[in-house]
């Protein structure tokens, strides 16, 4: 463990895909390098809540899930032997007369770094939960807002209310292991990638459209009917379940970092092309950047990362001209 009064060159608030991969590009770089994450653990979101999801639009990976990519993701991040701090939340930021940040976490930590790059995604994530006074009964029970093991529902009759890429996902990763999969979706046009959703149209998933949940019923914390409702023909079905799956969206906090005096777009942080944010020596990076044409991706934020790095030791060393470099021109040997 690191002192935390060491000045580090490149300090990445968010430990998630992103900024792991940041991390290991800013040690290729001989840059000092210090992760800040907020949860207990490396990885962010990704193996907290979609720990079995595949991921398959990652260049050269066919396909891989969650958790494996986000251990892979961790081992390349330690190859420069980064500082990694777990379990604090970065709430404040002052920059000093010679031009370094103090970051200041909600314990009173300080953390002083000559650039930040933030990689925290939308911040925190809270999913949006499902609009019915009898659904608060049956969340310790069978009413789950995201899958953290597929065997769970193995031969189970599941019913996934959403319509987004991962009610998606979820209905075609279980068609294979549940009993029966239905899926519910308020509108008739779904929004996710449209290979997906020919795929699950096309497997025996029984999708619903435009339907909604109308009512939960069950006992002992457990549901064991549902309502369904048809909205434009009123009418209503009863299905019987043995676990309701409610993708429906997250709620979604910046948090502290939105106060920081960057410019702000659509609830995150507006950037350049070189990932810089309007504060000099402060870039962004993966979901909380935002810039024209910006495409959803992971694979998308592993070039940002790069960019924003190269962009910070620029920043560190403006007399220097800038020479970019890639792993097959770096000797990793001791």
């Amino acid at each position: 463990m690191s002192n935390q009064h060491d000045v580090y060159d490149v300090t990445i608030i968010g430990g998630g895909p992103v900024g792991l991969f940041t991390a290991f590009y800013s040690g290729m770089r001989e840059m000092k390098t210090k992760i800040i994450e907020y949860l207990p653990f490396l990885g962010g979101k990704v193996p907290y809540f979609y720990p079995e999801k595949i991921i398959r639009d990652i260049g050269g990976i066919a396909n891989i899930s969650g958790e494996k990519l986000t251990d892979q993701l961790i081992e390349q991040a330690m190859t420069f032997n980064p500082a990694v701090v777990l379990g604090e939340q970065c709430t404040n930021m002052k920059k000093l007369d010679d031009g370094t940040f103090m970051l200041t976490s909600d314990n009173g930590a300080k953390h002083y770094t000559r650039t930040v790059i933030l990689a925290t995604g939308f911040g925190t994530l809270n999913s949006v939960k499902l609009d019915l006074p009898e659904a608060s009964q049956f969340e310790a029970g069978n009413l789950h807002y995201t899958i953290r093991r597929l065997e769970n529902f193995r031969g189970k009759r599941v019913l996934i209310s959403g319509g987004g890429n991962s009610a998606v996902d979820w209905a075609n990763e279980l068609e294979s292991i549940a009993e029966q999969v239905a899926l519910v979706y308020r509108k008739t046009d779904f929004p996710g990638i449209e290979n997906s959703v020919s795929k699950m149209k096309n497997a025996s998933v029984d999708v619903k459209t435009p339907y909604v949940v109308h009512r939960l019923t069950g006992e002992n914390g457990h549901i064991t009917n549902i309502m369904v409702k048809n909205l434009q023909t009123g009418e209503v079905e009863t299905l019987e379940v043995d676990a309701l799956i409610v993708n429906h969206g997250f709620e979604i906090a910046l948090g502290p970092v939105a106060e920081w005096g960057m410019e702000m777009a659509d609830g995150t942080i507006a950037v350049n092309g070189q990932m810089t944010t309007s504060v000099p020596g402060i870039f962004a990076v993966g979901d909380i950047a935002n810039y024209n044409h910006k495409l959803q991706l992971i694979a998308g934020g592993f070039n940002e990362g790069p960019i924003a790095v190269n962009s910070a030791k620029l920043h560190i060393q403006p007399e220097k001209e800038l020479s970019h470099l890639f792993s097959t021109n770096y000797d990793f040997s001791d």
